[in-house]
């Protein structure tokens, strides 16, 4: 079943043209939580998406799967783990894949939680 908004013009391109268009976060004011934004280009087949947070060790701080989207725009919270003192530098990596193939190049942004 496919389900795409009566408004959708855009061109749905095949899986080897889908990618990550765009990636942001921004970090929640009590600093434990992050929203993140993304976008990719519409698809005719849905992709599978993985997303993960890591510290500046580059510790696994977050992540989350999301399996055969509907939209091409997403918006989500992460929550920060394990951490007592969340401020400092955050990498957040988004990688787009089809299980059967192909994958797309992984969108990587740097990030800072500030002193709260």
């Amino acid at each position: 079943m496919d389900f795409f908004l009566p408004d959708d013009l855009a061109p749905r391109l095949p899986p080897e043209q889908v990618q990550i268009t765009v990636l942001t976060a921004e970090p929640y004011p009590d600093g434990r939580r992050v929203r993140v934004n993304l976008e990719m280009t519409p698809f005719q087949t849905r992709p599978h998406i993985e997303v993960t947070l890591t510290d500046a060790e580059g510790a696994e701080v977050a992540s989350t799967s999301i399996i055969e989207p509907l939209s091409w725009k997403q918006e989500f919270t992460l929550h920060i783990r394990g951490k007592d003192d969340p401020r400092g530098a955050y990498t957040l990596n988004a990688l787009l894949y089809y299980p059967d193939g192909p994958e797309a190049a992984p969108r990587t942004i740097t990030f800072e939680v500030p002193a709260q």
